[in-house]
């Protein structure tokens, strides 16, 4: 009678362990990943597109707006974020996790840094003495060697789009005293700022872009200037003076709410995740400096590093 029993037991807990399984399998609804306009967050897409294809989950690749994506993926029409930017997106990303729906993911290893900076020929070449700190550029002569035909006779900082920042970086440029010397040009994409790297370097004069870390140009040679440190509060719209620069910020992922139920073993792997500063700059590489489309890059990235994906 007891061996009966316990054979009747043992059935049963099989039974419900084949239907938590059959419960918590994947969903085919396709897991939507957006893609934004920079090169690493666009190849990171296909990559995670693909570690997810390879456990059988479909995969919907959604043109999205940086800011507004994080309030997609609130609402449910975009079910993850993979490349959080503290400095950029911060803000969006608090605002739609406090409303609700979306939620915290975890962090890369990866350290982020967005901010103005200059190629290390720039130094080398001695365009403008003092440089890294941010008071060099309160030089005319400096100044000067950064002026374009479109600068008005200032020296220019070539802002990324404006959609990314708003007017964070001219608001600084004011705070510090530098708008006599200097103005702020918005790029149209990521891809202006690396042409501008080209053609100053043909043309012989100095620039000041906006830039990232993790990127490309980490094994190029590239050097943020050393602002006022960051403080939480510093920026204009927060009610600060704008005198800081940007901090030293996470890289951040973030899913919608019901993504953990919908697609449990792809929202398990998306929680291992986490890329390093070397790991994210090559993807960016493949791209910018490889000239390879997103695509290609993504699927070389996963064939070259097997042993990196698969541990998640």
């Amino acid at each position: 009678m007891i061996k009966t029993l316990t054979r009747i037991i043992a059935a049963v807990a099989l039974l419900v362990s084949f239907a938590s399984t059959s419960i918590a399998a994947d969903s085919k609804k396709p897991i939507r990943i957006p893609v934004h306009n920079w090169s690493s967050q666009v190849v990171m897409a296909y990559v995670i597109g693909g570690i997810f294809e390879s456990i059988g989950d479909n995969v919907e690749y959604v043109p999205a707006d940086s800011q507004a994506v994080y309030e997609s993926i609130r609402q449910g029409d975009v079910d993850i974020s993979q490349e959080v930017w503290q400095s950029a997106f911060g803000a969006s990303f608090d605002a739609a996790r406090d409303a609700g729906g979306l939620l915290d993911w975890g962090d890369h290893v990866a350290r982020s840094l967005e901010d103005m900076g200059y190629p290390n020929w720039v130094a080398d070449d001695g365009l403008c003495p003092g440089l890294p700190d941010w008071t060099a550029l309160q030089n005319p002569d400096c100044a000067a060697n950064f002026a374009t035909p479109d600068s008005g006779g200032k020296g220019r900082w070539l802002e990324g789009p404006q959609t990314w920042h708003q007017d964070l970086m001219p608001q600084r440029l004011e705070a510090l005293g530098l708008g006599d010397l200097w103005t702020v040009k918005f790029a149209g994409s990521a891809d202006a700022l690396w042409a501008e790297l080209a053609a100053a370097k043909k043309e012989g004069r100095g620039t000041i872009i906006f830039n990232w870390t993790p990127n490309f140009t980490d094994g190029a040679g590239f050097t943020f200037i050393d602002f006022p440190p960051y403080y939480d509060g510093c920026r204009p719209v927060d009610g600060g003076d704008g005198k800081c620069g940007s901090p030293d910020g996470y890289l951040k992922k973030a899913v919608n709410e019901n993504f953990p139920k919908t697609h449990p073993d792809a929202a398990a792997i998306f929680k291992n995740m986490a890329f390093t500063t070397g790991q994210i700059g090559a993807m960016a590489a493949l791209v910018d400096v490889d000239g390879m489309t997103h695509e290609d890059a993504g699927k070389k990235w996963l064939a070259d590093n097997e042993s990196v994906w698969k541990a998640f």
